[in-house]
Protein backbone atom coordinates (compact mmCIF):
# COMPACT_ATOMS: atom_id res chain seq x y z
CA UNK A 1 0.00 0.00 0.00
CA UNK A 2 0.98 3.46 -0.69
CA UNK A 3 -0.58 6.62 1.45
CA UNK A 4 0.37 10.05 0.88
CA UNK A 5 0.56 12.49 3.61
CA UNK A 6 0.27 16.43 2.95
CA UNK A 7 0.96 19.34 5.55
CA UNK A 8 1.80 22.61 5.96
CA UNK A 9 -1.45 24.01 4.91
CA UNK A 10 -3.26 27.01 6.49
CA UNK A 11 -4.23 30.68 6.52
CA UNK A 12 -1.87 32.64 4.44
CA UNK A 13 -2.28 36.58 3.95
CA UNK A 14 -2.58 38.14 0.26
CA UNK A 15 0.97 38.80 -0.39
CA UNK A 16 2.25 36.48 1.66
CA UNK A 17 3.65 32.53 1.16
CA UNK A 18 2.91 29.25 2.45
CA UNK A 19 4.78 26.01 1.82
CA UNK A 20 3.19 22.52 1.19
CA UNK A 21 5.00 19.36 1.65
CA UNK A 22 3.75 15.56 0.84
CA UNK A 23 5.43 12.89 1.77
CA UNK A 24 5.03 8.96 0.25
CA UNK A 25 5.49 6.10 1.92
CA UNK A 26 4.85 2.53 2.11
CA UNK A 27 5.83 -0.18 -0.63
CA UNK A 28 7.25 2.34 -3.44
CA UNK A 29 9.69 0.88 -5.98
CA UNK A 30 9.71 4.03 -7.84
CA UNK A 31 7.86 7.39 -8.34
CA UNK A 32 6.88 9.04 -11.64
CA UNK A 33 5.44 12.50 -11.86
CA UNK A 34 4.38 14.23 -8.43
CA UNK A 35 1.95 17.32 -8.60
CA UNK A 36 -0.34 19.35 -6.96
CA UNK A 37 -4.29 20.25 -7.69
CA UNK A 38 -6.32 22.03 -6.25
CA UNK A 39 -10.88 21.70 -5.73
CA UNK A 40 -12.08 25.39 -4.81
CA UNK A 41 -15.58 25.57 -3.62
CA UNK A 42 -18.32 24.42 -5.99
CA UNK A 43 -15.23 24.11 -8.62
CA UNK A 44 -13.56 20.93 -9.91
CA UNK A 45 -10.32 19.78 -9.36
CA UNK A 46 -7.52 21.46 -11.14
CA UNK A 47 -3.78 20.83 -11.85
CA UNK A 48 -1.84 23.92 -10.34
CA UNK A 49 1.68 22.23 -10.98
CA UNK A 50 3.84 18.52 -11.91
CA UNK A 51 7.11 18.11 -11.87
CA UNK A 52 8.38 14.40 -13.40
CA UNK A 53 11.09 12.23 -11.83
CA UNK A 54 13.99 14.15 -13.87
CA UNK A 55 12.77 17.32 -12.46
CA UNK A 56 10.96 18.58 -15.53
CA UNK A 57 8.18 21.06 -13.86
CA UNK A 58 5.05 22.53 -15.45
CA UNK A 59 2.36 24.89 -14.01
CA UNK A 60 -1.11 26.04 -14.66
CA UNK A 61 -0.90 29.66 -15.95
CA UNK A 62 -2.82 30.80 -12.78
CA UNK A 63 0.01 30.39 -10.63
CA UNK A 64 2.89 30.57 -12.90
CA UNK A 65 5.63 32.19 -11.51
CA UNK A 66 4.40 33.06 -8.22
CA UNK A 67 4.45 28.90 -7.09
CA UNK A 68 7.30 26.68 -7.52
CA UNK A 69 7.15 22.86 -7.42
CA UNK A 70 10.14 20.37 -5.63
CA UNK A 71 10.31 17.20 -4.98
CA UNK A 72 13.37 15.14 -2.62
CA UNK A 73 13.73 11.86 -4.47
CA UNK A 74 15.27 10.44 -1.35
CA UNK A 75 12.70 11.56 0.30
CA UNK A 76 9.90 10.52 -1.55
CA UNK A 77 8.89 13.97 -1.26
CA UNK A 78 6.81 16.74 -3.34
CA UNK A 79 6.72 20.43 -2.09
CA UNK A 80 5.03 23.47 -3.52
CA UNK A 81 6.21 27.09 -2.30
CA UNK A 82 3.41 29.79 -2.72
CA UNK A 83 4.08 33.21 -2.96
CA UNK A 84 2.50 36.48 -3.76
CA UNK A 85 -1.00 34.55 -2.33
CA UNK A 86 -4.06 35.76 -4.15
CA UNK A 87 -7.53 35.05 -2.33
CA UNK A 88 -8.40 33.31 -5.42
CA UNK A 89 -5.53 30.40 -4.23
CA UNK A 90 -8.07 29.82 -1.60
CA UNK A 91 -8.85 25.81 -2.14
CA UNK A 92 -7.94 22.68 -0.98
CA UNK A 93 -4.83 21.44 -2.26
CA UNK A 94 -4.21 17.66 -3.13
CA UNK A 95 -1.01 16.12 -3.89
CA UNK A 96 -0.75 13.17 -6.06
CA UNK A 97 1.91 10.84 -7.53
CA UNK A 98 2.46 8.07 -9.67
CA UNK A 99 3.72 5.16 -7.82
CA UNK A 100 5.31 1.98 -8.88
CA UNK A 101 5.30 -0.73 -6.47
CA UNK A 102 7.50 -3.22 -8.43
CA UNK A 103 9.26 -3.39 -11.77
CA UNK A 104 6.96 -5.55 -13.22
CA UNK A 105 3.71 -3.52 -12.39
CA UNK A 106 2.75 0.03 -14.08
CA UNK A 107 2.40 3.00 -11.92
CA UNK A 108 -0.44 4.43 -10.62
CA UNK A 109 -2.10 7.27 -9.45
CA UNK A 110 -2.12 7.99 -5.74
CA UNK A 111 -3.75 11.03 -3.76
CA UNK A 112 -3.28 12.54 -1.04
CA UNK A 113 -6.17 13.42 2.04
CA UNK A 114 -5.81 17.17 1.32
CA UNK A 115 -4.85 19.83 2.89
CA UNK A 116 -6.82 23.95 3.22
CA UNK A 117 -5.31 26.62 2.44
CA UNK A 118 -7.10 29.78 2.76
CA UNK A 119 -5.79 33.16 1.49
CA UNK A 120 -7.50 35.68 3.95
CA UNK A 121 -6.41 39.28 5.52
Amino acid sequence: QVQLVESGGGVGQPGGSLRLSCAASGTIFSINAMGWYRQAPGKQRVLVAVITSGGSTNYAASVKGRFTISRDNAKNTVYLQMNSLEPEDTAVYYCTAEVRTSWEIPGYQHWGQGTQVTVSS
